[in-house]
């Protein structure tokens, strides 16, 4: 996806990994205050990533998507703070869930900070577990259907 101001692409996580630290340092160490060592599961290697890059070639914004059988667990979505309600971080998600569609997964979920959830029931996403703390923040787990690829019959 592209924009005048924007582009997203999925990137490989050792290609893309420098940019993708500095976003997730930036927003989740820095801005909220996330352990290091939690942000860095050890998950990166085995995901697909998608970056977006501004009109300048900088990177902006990062998802990770990693694949469960037919489930896509969808995470780490972080959009710079200046880059914030300017579409970053839905053109991120749509990046993600076109990606899951098409190597066939058939539903999606992950754990959406509560302020965010609102942002993810506009694309579909229903909430359905509990709430609970990761790393101090509160969370709900939140799950959505995929339709089918085009031309993919299920």
């Amino acid at each position: 996806m592209q924009t005048a101001m924007m582009r997203v692409e999925l990137v490989e996580w050792g290609r893309g990994e420098p940019a993708i630290r500095l976003i997730r340092e930036t927003v989740f160490v820095r801005e909220q205050g996330v352990p290091l060592e939690l942000e860095w599961d050890g998950l990166d290697q085995t995901c697909w990533h998608v970056l977006a890059w501004n009109d300048h070639g900088d990177p902006i914004g990062t998802g990770r998507l990693h694949q469960e059988g037919k489930r896509a667990r969808l995470g780490r979505m972080a959009v710079l703070a200046e880059y914030r309600k300017q579409g970053v971080g839905l053109a991120l998600l749509r990046a993600l869930l076109g990606l899951a569609q098409t190597r066939g997964m058939t539903s999606a979920y992950l754990a959406a900070q509560v302020p965010a959830i609102g942002f993810y029931e506009r694309e579909g996403f229903q909430v359905t577990g509990e709430m609970f703390d990761d790393a101090g923040i509160p969370h709900r787990v939140m799950t959505l259907v995929l339709p089918p690829a085009p031309g993919e019959q299920r």
